[in-house]
């Protein structure tokens, strides 16, 4: 009542109405609900309400009076206990009340209480007669709940607890940018600027380090603090009562008041709508190569098991299993490589987005890069069927699902992605083996990420995850008469209708090939499915197995409308039919000559109507027709030119005139009639005849134009 009045009541009731503090008036911002509770007016069970319900505890005690300072032990302390769990027990302040009654204080009393009771967060005398330390009071209350001792500092041992070391050890790690063991000047600054939005003085700098210097002998080390004078100084300010430095710092790290980080910290809200998937974007990438860099300590480009274990020390558990080294690329030594640990985080962010973010949360991401959550390093990218529509995707993550039956040479097809021939791939345990692979292909000089996902031989329950892909390989052993059958039921039943671009794969293909036990040879199968043909793979190789088939699952993925493809003739392309949707055309150059065959038949794409052009029934007339006129008038041109040659050299001018019109006259008239048929003509079939020859012409510079543009349209495509 004397916070509120801020004077002294006439008077004092048994117990004061209940009070709300609004936040504007607290030091701390916060709202606070003051509940009196008098032992004279409410029972037993209306107090145990109010303690279930209660943040922090006020005792309050007579100075001069010993019976009330006993009660505080003898029955106070050991109700509320009893009401509570040993693990969360609520903070408690020993109010001394009346302290202008009398010249001495309690303090020597209590002390012995507050270190018997290690709930108890501090002691305050106060008079509500002369208004002294009231708000302080109600201060130190809010500061209890707000900043509490329990979770942070052990009283009886006078020093911190475990969690709250390993709490700020986690913060050290994260803040020693250049992982030295130190946090130099600069790093102490940006620590101070992330926690307290301010940097400290360079005076302020040396202060820090000369009470560590006073009172550790190797709290300070090359001018930087180490992490013993780290815990030094916030174990000094939980001593001198400055606990909200201390949490300020933990709750900036994504810390709760149990010392564990919370959940809103560790997966942050992000939306992804169906047919999208997760990459990890720029930024993202530059901060992993930053923590990459800061734990390769040999600069190998490479992380021993020692600088990997160092790398995780942040978290609370080793994330990565040793199924991550045949999931990934690793060296000689069987470490993971950058790009191997790149390809790991890349893999993760797209199966699993809320653990990339969980790891992302343990390693400081939002704190390093200054951003309001993990969620700023994801890109969600377009709706697949956008992409399809558009025929073009920013997308640089894409799955491949592996499919074939037992023993058909899958895991061989995955771990040779990765660089692993059949020597090495045979020294991999058992319990190591990886369903996934994950690595960098090129795509016209793109690099892309290609993600092998193989998936269980169980043709009859393949969930929609095994469907769901950018590709299909098909993997088929040409050893094993019986294994391209699954392949077919397996296309067959699952993606003939299907938009996703399917492939076979001929497998082990140093052994010798045996015929297939199916009603069609794979190569017939293909065709008669307007598939690609078989493509040859083999792992059973001296060096490291060729990356060109894998790269070119990742264009045929990228780019579904537009395959490029390598045949045995030279390099090819082919593409889908925009109105059919089949594989329309092979466009195969050898020596510069360049061979066109069409399989569509919507007859209404630009390649149809080309291939329709050249071959329809008018255009072969007419070059028939053409071919026939040309030919008629050179043999006549031939003879009259023999005869001229043998007549007398008197002949006039004029009778060598009418011999040449003559022949022109013949010509013409032979142009339109079959040359075997009779030489006399009329004056129609002369017409007739000079419409078609000039036909002919215009037909043939059509045809050449038309032709010069179908050259045009598919160089563009």
């Amino acid at each position: 009542m004397s916070l509120v009045s801020e004077e002294f009541p006439d008077e004092v009731p048994l117990r004061a109405e209940e009070i709300t503090i609004p936040a504007d008036v607290t030091p701390e911002r916060v709202p606070t609900h003051i509940v009196d509770y008098s032992e004279a007016e409410q029972s037993d069970e209306q107090l145990y309400q109010e303690i279930s319900k209660a943040n922090v505890i006020c005792i309050v005690y007579s100075v001069n009076n010993k019976k009330s300072i006993e009660k505080v032990t003898s029955h106070w302390i050991p109700l509320i206990n009893d009401r509570t769990d040993k693990d969360s027990r609520l903070p408690l302040i020993l109010v001394g009340n009346k302290s202008d009654l009398v010249e001495h204080s309690s303090m020597e009393t209590i002390l012995p209480i507050m270190n018997q009771y290690s709930e108890i967060e501090t002691c305050v005398e106060c008079s509500a007669k002369n208004l002294k330390n009231i708000s302080e009071l109600f201060y130190y209350a809010q500061k209890a709940v707000l900043h509490p001792t329990g979770p942070l500092y052990c009283p009886e041992e006078k020093e911190m607890k475990p969690s709250c070391i390993k709490a700020l050890t986690r913060i050290f790690k994260i803040s020693d940018l250049d992982n030295d063991g130190i946090l130099n000047d600069n790093e102490l600054n940006f620590f101070q600027r992330t926690c307290f939005n301010m940097p400290l003085a360079p005076q302020a700098l040396e202060d820090v380090k000369n009470v560590v210097r006073r009172n550790m002998t190797d709290g300070v080390k090359g001018n930087g603090l180490t992490l013993k004078g780290f815990l030094f100084l916030h174990t000094l300010f939980i001593q001198r009562g400055r606990h909200e430095t201390t949490w300020t710092v933990l709750r900036r790290f994504g810390y709760d008041d149990d010392l564990e980080l919370t959940q809103e910290y560790l997966f942050p809200l992000l939306k992804i709508p169906p047919e999208c998937t997760t990459e990890l974007n720029h930024n993202a990438y530059l901060f992993l190569q930053s923590v990459f860099d800061k734990h390769d300590k040999d600069r190998d480009c490479a992380l021993s098991p020692d600088e990997l274990k160092d790398l995780f020390k942040v978290f609370p558990y080793m994330p990565w299993g040793p199924d991550v080294n045949t999931t990934v690329c690793t060296n000689e030594q069987g470490w993971i490589t950058y790009q191997g640990y790149l390809s790991q985080w890349t893999l993760t962010t797209y199966l699993d987005m809320q653990r990339c973010l969980e790891y992302l949360g343990y390693l400081g991401y939002s704190i390093i890069h200054e951003q309001e959550s993990q969620a700023a390093a994801i890109t969600v990218t377009r709706n697949k069927r956008i992409d399809l529509q558009k025929k073009q995707t920013q997308r640089n993550v894409f799955r491949c699902n592996v499919l074939g039956a037992r023993g058909s040479g899958k895991s061989g097809f995955l771990q040779a992605f990765l660089g692993r021939n059949l020597a090495k791939q045979k020294r991999i345990r058992d319990d190591h083996k990886s369903y996934y692979a994950i690595s960098t292909t090129y795509v016209y000089g793109q690099e892309k990420y290609l993600l092998l996902h193989e998936v269980l031989p169980d043709f009859e329950f393949l969930s929609e995850t095994d469907l769901a892909c950018d590709i299909v390989c098909l993997v088929y052993d040409i050893s094993n008469p019986h294994s391209f059958e699954y392949c077919a039921k397996a296309y067959k039943k699952y993606f003939i209708d299907s938009k996703t671009p399917c492939m076979f794969i001929a497998a082990k293909s140093d052994l010798h090939e045996v015929r297939q036990q199916y009603g069609l040879s794979p190569l017939d199968f293909c065709r008669r499915h307007k598939l690609h043909p078989p493509q040859l793979f083999t792992c059973n190789t001296a060096d490291a197995p060729s990356k060109d088939l894998y790269n070119k699952l990742t264009t045929m993925a990228m780019y579904p409308h537009s395959i490029p493809e390598r045949g045995p003739s030279g390099p090819q392309l082919s593409w889908t039919c925009t109105i059919c949707d089949l594989c329309v055309g092979v466009c195969v150059c050898v020596r510069s000559h360049t061979k066109l065959r069409c399989r569509c038949t919507c007859n209404r794409c630009n390649l149809c109507l080309c291939q329709n052009l050249l071959n329809c029934e008018l255009l072969r007339s007419i070059r028939a027709i053409l071919y026939s006129g040309v030919l008629i008038r050179l043999g006549l041109w031939v003879d009259e030119l023999s005869a001229y040659l043998s007549t007398d050299e008197e002949s006039s001018l004029i009778h060598q005139v009418h011999a040449v019109s003559f022949v022109e006259d013949s010509v013409y008239m032979e142009s339109s009639v079959n040359h075997l048929g009779p030489s006399h003509m009329t004056q129609a079939d002369l017409k007739n005849s000079t419409f078609w020859l000039r036909a002919s012409v215009g037909a043939t510079v059509f045809a050449v134009l038309g032709f010069a543009m179908y050259k045009a349209l598919l160089k563009q495509r």
